[in-house]
């Protein structure tokens, strides 16, 4: 007898993910997204509406470690302040640094005020200039002379939360009508099936552009946050449903289901007690696996100009103000919340492929 059979169903599932490297990997870095999603106001330089005019398309400040003073050289990050002229030529603006002012940063410093979690007033800030007039453009500023950078980080919560809400009704009607068809067969499978084949037939985008389009301007961005989280999940279930329905039907003969209906279990007792914590592992890899469609939706949403709009700040609302020559040609580091999205998909998959061959621990 081998160790491995000392071992429960979840040691071993734990067991399998934890020599998946790239499982691990994406593991940690969706844990730190997160946490960069719970904590954006205190780890933002700068809240996300704060502009300053003269900084308008402001390029992305350098920053250095050794300052050289009076008393010699120290460490003490710090940028240099931008000085802007305008270039009669071409009529753009040109920014320059100026080593005489110098702005120094600090952790745990004093800025903007703003409320955590739109609740606790506070003005502590993680990283950031020292002193609170001053201003610091890591990422560079957009149109209005905003920090990318805040903006990207204030995006995270909304952009990756959108996620997970909407996985979250996607997983209720997934179980709930793909259980139902699994367990009691029949028309009532007939019918839910042809519902689930008519919705996938569906092309998502138009489809997602006619009801985003149905939302009037005027509604409020918390209304609309949630409008956009009800039309992702609308077709969002119907994989899951497939896969829940496929379970159920092996699942539905099995002895230990036969035992606890001869027992007069209530189906929804018999679903939720005996049925769906057999392939809970599976359940939760294909969520995984579907919030990094949930988060590329909204960000396709958002930058066509029909999913969130301002002042909702996510991924996509940031990159739509990237669609334009002018963006691309003097200012492309307002293409970098795209970057987020890339790192925030890649590690959602890979947490998610970790989770999926680590489901089934039996297999070679």
């Amino acid at each position: 007898m081998t160790y491995a059979a000392h071992l429960s169903h979840s040691q071993l599932v734990m067991r399998r993910f934890l020599r998946h490297r790239l499982g691990i990997f994406g593991a940690v870095m969706t844990l730190l997204i997160y946490l960069v999603a719970a904590f954006v106001e205190f780890l933002a330089p700068h809240t996300p509406g704060t502009y300053q005019a003269r900084d308008v398309y402001a390029p992305p400040q350098s920053v250095h470690w050794i300052l050289e003073g009076p008393d010699g050289r120290r460490f003490q990050p710090h940028v240099y302040s931008l000085r802007s002229t305008t270039d009669y030529n071409t009529g753009q603006r040109v920014f320059e640094e100026v080593p005489d002012r110098v702005i120094e940063l600090g952790f745990l410093v004093r800025g903007d005020s703003y409320r955590f979690w739109g609740l606790v007033p506070a003005n502590l800030h993680f990283f950031g200039p020292k002193d609170p007039g001053e201003r610091v453009y890591f990422l560079g500023a957009d149109r209005l002379g905003r920090d990318v950078l805040s903006r990207t980080i204030h995006a995270t919560r909304v952009s990756m939360t959108i996620g997970l809400v909407g996985v979250g009704i996607s997983l209720v009607l997934g179980i709930a009508i793909g259980g139902a068809s699994g367990y009691f067969g029949g028309i009532v499978d007939l019918a839910i099936q042809r519902l689930i084949e008519f919705l996938q037939s569906l092309p998502s985008i138009p489809l997602w552009i006619g009801l985003a389009a149905a939302i009037p301007p005027t509604t409020p961005p918390i209304r609309t946050y949630f409008f956009i989280t009800a039309i992702l999940s609308i077709i969002g279930w119907t994989g899951l449903a497939r896969v829940v329905r496929g379970r159920f039907m092996a699942l539905k003969e099995e002895n230990f289901i036969k035992a606890a209906r001869l027992d007069g279990n209530r189906p929804v007792r018999i679903i939720r007690r005996h049925m769906v914590p057999n392939f809970l592992s599976h359940i939760i890899a294909v969520v995984t696996l579907a919030i990094p469609g949930m988060i590329i939706a909204e960000t396709s949403l958002s930058f066509l100009g029909i999913g969130l709009r301002p002042p909702v700040v996510s991924w996509g609302v940031l990159l739509q103000e990237a669609q334009n020559l002018r963006s691309i040609a003097t200012a492309p580091w307002l293409f970098l919340p795209g970057a987020a999205v890339v790192v925030a998909v890649l590690s959602l998959n890979f947490l998610g492929d970790g989770l999926r061959d680590a489901a089934d621990p039996y297999a070679n």
